[in-house]
């Protein structure tokens, strides 16, 4: 079955889009509009480990949503990782459909378009790349663009970054939650087991941006997801029954609680619903990392945070058990 890619749709220049992308009428953006001037909040690292705790724990428990800056990773690196991802997306057609994944036969990694239905049979205007990068057992190079050439390097430099990030960002919410020392959410989560997944979203310029979305409202499976987007907003976050827009910080990253670290905290820390816009004019993209366990790991309401006033939320299943209760919808 041949794929109809968003980024050839959008190349047609229609004036309106095809019908299995017009979302039902509750959430189209002209009729769920975020609001003005909430800002999210954001976190310096070069600011007192205390101040950074109490922030992230904060963020994390209200939002479920934070930016980082000022966290070390070179800016020529960031520069560097949105110029290879760009330049995939503008190869011919016919190279990009070399790399072209089958979600049918579970093998999610590669080029993709976001065929999953849901249950309104509406479609999102998205393209994407998508591969794991650590750990090294995991990684499947052939699955990677090989053009262009510096792709491989760039994003095994942009690797070792984001391992540094996700032990930082686990270390101080399993100390925003009492946790103690070797007993933390990094043990619960697999340890250096722990697997990153890269995601290159491509959302191309849509001709009724008001009727579409990018994404649709949900939560990430993973633990944490760690995002970069290019200058072109369209991220929203849902806060207190209302979306709020997430402007953009050049350099920051945007760090989303996943469904596994609601578990674990049992409840304490939330998975934030977000969605993602598309523009009539310009393309908007981003880079996301899921850090998420392996498929085996039980993951479940930590002992540590159980007692008769807080007694487990969640219950207890392996991560793959999840991920197979999460994409067929069902109950978890």
């Amino acid at each position: 079955m041949e794929v109809v890619r968003v980024q050839t749709l959008s190349s047609f220049e229609e004036k309106e889009i095809p019908e299995k992308f017009i979302r039902p009428l509750n959430e189209r953006p002209e009729n769920s509009k975020a609001i003005e001037g909430v800002t999210v909040p954001v976190v310096s690292l070069t600011q007192p480990h205390a101040s950074v705790v109490k922030e992230i724990d904060t963020a994390a428990t209200e939002w479920g949503f934070f930016v980082i800056i000022d966290h070390g990773i070179p800016t020529e690196l960031i520069q560097r990782l949105k110029e290879v991802g760009e330049m995939f997306f503008k190869l011919p057609q016919i190279e990009k459909e070399s790399y072209a994944n089958d979600p049918t036969v579970g093998r999610f990694e590669g080029y993709g378009t976001k065929m999953t239905k849901n249950r309104e049979e509406k479609l999102e205007w998205i393209d994407y790349f998508f591969h794991v990068m650590a750990p090294l057992s995991k990684v499947h190079h052939e699955f990677w663009p090989k053009n262009p050439s510096s792709y491989r390097e760039v994003t095994e430099e942009y690797n070792k970054e984001m391992l540094k990030i996700t032990d930082k960002i686990l270390e101080v919410l399993s100390e925003g939650l009492g946790l103690s020392k070797g007993k933390g959410l990094k043990n619960c989560l697999g340890e250096d087991e722990i697997e990153l997944e890269m995601k290159i979203n491509m959302y191309p310029p849509c001709p009724q941006p008001e009727l579409a979305l990018g994404v649709e409202p949900h939560t990430d499976m993973s633990a944490i997801t760690i995002l970069i987007p290019n200058q072109v907003s369209g991220l929203q976050i849902w806060k207190d029954n209302k979306w709020v827009a997430v402007d953009y910080i050049p350099n920051a990253l945007y760090i989303h609680i996943g469904d596994q670290i609601e578990v674990l905290s049992n409840g304490k820390y939330k998975s934030v619903l977000h969605r993602s816009l598309v523009n009539k004019k310009e393309t908007r993209m981003s880079w996301a990392v899921f850090c998420a366990p392996p498929h085996q790991t039980m993951i479940g309401p930590l002992p540590e945070l159980i007692d008769e006033h807080n007694l487990p939320k969640f219950s207890t299943k392996t991560y793959a058990e999840y991920r197979h209760r999460k994409f067929n919808k069902l109950p978890q």
